[in-house]
């Protein structure tokens, strides 16, 4: 059976996906960055939700994976403030201006991490040579790599997610992320052999102002109500669930 992680940009996106089933959290703020580290006090209310593990997104901003030592800094400053609020695990990604992965500062966050799990994030997607990418991760000591298989989805990047999990060899996990939702999930499995997938499974929270805003988005993406509340679809993450617990 397939471990479940769901991304959440708010507690209640992450209570919504731990009422579905979701076996694990990926906390994060800022939905239309692709993820930057959430408030202390968001942490400390997904860390008392029951039956979920909690890893927390470590990246200071939007945009590359190239940081600066002050944005460094305040990277292992949020590892800290994540460990003492309880956190399972953290979740990273530094590569340097050449594409090539970051062993230096990522097995420093790794070893400021503890005994908190690690997951490198994404910014796999954007490494160069993946396998050699995957072997300098190991050497950080990460303990799985999320990935679309360096393609816009997992289903498309299948192919290069398989044999991730091949060259892995059990050293760390492959984990099978991007557009994986209740229609795939078990094509993903089935063609890349992964034992832990990764989605947002969003849907639309309605506002309950009585008054709608007026024709300002305020950053909203042009997709989405300017006042709508995104939050895990709970009926979305149990029909996942559903289908991992058959596979």
């Amino acid at each position: 059976m397939a471990l479940l992680e769901i991304v959440a940009y708010s507690y209640a996106s992450a209570k919504a996906a731990a009422e579905g089933g979701a076996d694990r959290i990926e906390l994060c703020e800022n939905t239309a960055e692709g993820g930057t580290t959430p408030s202390l006090g968001t942490i400390e209310a997904v860390r008392k939700i029951d039956g979920v593990k909690l890893h927390v997104m470590i990246r200071p901003r939007g945009g590359d994976f190239l940081y600066d030592k002050d944005e460094f800094s305040i990277m292992l400053r949020d590892i800290e403030v994540a460990r003492k609020a309880g956190a399972d695990g953290i979740v990273i990604g530094i590569l340097k201006s050449d594409a090539t992965v970051d062993i230096e500062r990522c097995r420093q966050l790794v070893e400021a991490a503890g005994s908190m799990n690690v997951t490198f994030h994404r910014a796999f997607d954007w490494a160069s040579r993946p396998l050699e990418a995957l072997e300098a991760i190991v050497q950080t000591g990460c303990n799985r790599i999320l990935t679309s298989g360096q393609k816009p989805n997992a289903l498309a990047g299948a192919q290069r997610i398989a044999e991730l999990v091949k060259a892995s060899r059990g050293r760390l996990s492959i984990m099978a992320g991007g557009g994986v939702n209740e229609s795939n999930v078990a094509e993903i499995i089935r063609l890349t052999g992964v034992t832990e997938v990764h989605g947002s499974l969003r849907g639309v929270q309605p506002t309950r102002m009585e008054i709608r805003p007026p024709d300002v988005s305020l950053g909203a993406p042009p997709d989405w109500p300017a006042d709508a509340i995104p939050v895990a679809d709970t009926a979305r993450v149990r029909a996942v669930r559903n289908t991992l617990d058959k596979v």
